[in-house]
């Protein structure tokens, strides 16, 4: 090759470069394009399916607690109370278990014990949700049913406001059973997060901090927590909508009863465990008003994400300044 062919080939070189480079953005703006398109389609399909019930009985749907596919009475508040309050107390449970968890495989454990109880926490999470559900029935429901439930009867049931929140028959199977399968779900989730977070924590911020005398607890507090922050809200989170999603493991235990009702001890169902107990024997109204369900779990959860990318917004805003 000449010195007159070397600007040619450089051309034809670069051309062929920027041919690739245009492809290579399209393929990624088609992957952006496929997921969102999947998204909305996802929600309009589950709203289209539910019009019919939705035209029928308007925001009645959200805010009636009567559940009688006999009569084409579909309200929607006691499986959308049974979602929330189970996943609250599952992340009530799941969050502080989760957090020693992390700052025990990275503070305190022994590095020969880090591994084994590491992966031991990450194989929880591949567990099948049906297997979790099966545990639940037949280990954790008898537990309910003989001793927690009757201690909660006589103690926490017995204290005033708080009281009818704690108070129902020993049947095991409920809300409270629910919840606690669920934070037994979401804890390798949160905690496989707070642990690769807590392990970013510069080790001079912590060994100055126990240089001045601080102690772990002061370590984990004032130092590995704060510099984690956004990090650890985002796990939460993620851990959160896991729970309000999970359909298999709280058809198992809790209940499965449309009822609205203020005691946890008293069985409940959930927005996806209805669902999946009573599609494939819905009839067209019926199936009509389970798609709405659907489509309402669907902006539940989005709310929720919603809710948690403005809060770790706001809080880099803050860090940032």
């Amino acid at each position: 090759m000449n010195a007159a062919t070397l600007p040619a080939a450089s051309s034809t070189r670069d051309t062929r470069d920027a041919r690739a480079d245009r492809i290579f953005r399209w393929i990624l703006v088609g992957t952006v394009i496929f997921v969102l398109a999947a998204l909305a389609s996802a929600a309009l399909s589950m709203l289209w399916g539910g019009r019919h019930v939705l035209l029928d009985q308007g925001l009645n749907f959200i805010t009636s607690s009567e559940w009688n596919p006999v009569e084409n009475k579909y309200g929607a508040l006691a499986p959308i109370y049974g979602t929330l309050v189970t996943a609250l107390i599952a992340m009530l449970i799941a969050v502080p278990v989760s957090f020693g968890i992390a700052f025990f495989l990275t503070e305190v454990a022994p590095r020969w014990l880090r591994g084994p109880i590491g992966t031991a926490i990450e194989l929880l999470a591949g567990i099948p949700s049906i297997i979790y559900g099966m545990w639940g029935l037949f280990v954790l429901v008898p537990m309910m049913t003989e001793y927690v439930t009757p201690w909660l009867n006589d103690t926490l049931g017995e204290l005033p406001v708080i009281g009818p929140v704690f108070q129902g028959p020993p049947l095991g199977i409920g809300i409270l059973t629910a919840g606690f399968v669920l934070a037994i779900m979401v804890i390798p989730f949160i905690s496989s997060v707070m642990r690769e977070v807590f392990l970013t924590v510069p080790t001079r911020l912590k060994e100055s901090a126990y240089a001045l005398g601080s102690t772990k607890w002061e370590v984990s507090w004032d130092i590995v927590l704060p510099y984690t922050r956004s990090a650890v809200i985002g796990g939460i989170f993620l851990g959160l909508g896991r729970a309000l999603g999970e359909t298999m493991a709280v058809a198992f235990v809790v209940g499965n009863s449309v009822s609205l009702s203020v005691s946890l001890l008293m069985p409940g169902t959930t927005i996806a465990a209805l669902i999946a107990n009573d599609f494939g024997e819905a009839t067209e109204t019926y199936r009509s008003a389970l798609l709405l369900l659907g489509f309402v779990l669907f902006a539940v959860t989005f709310v929720v994400l919603a809710i948690a990318r403005y809060m770790l917004l706001q809080l880099s805003r803050k860090e940032g300044n």
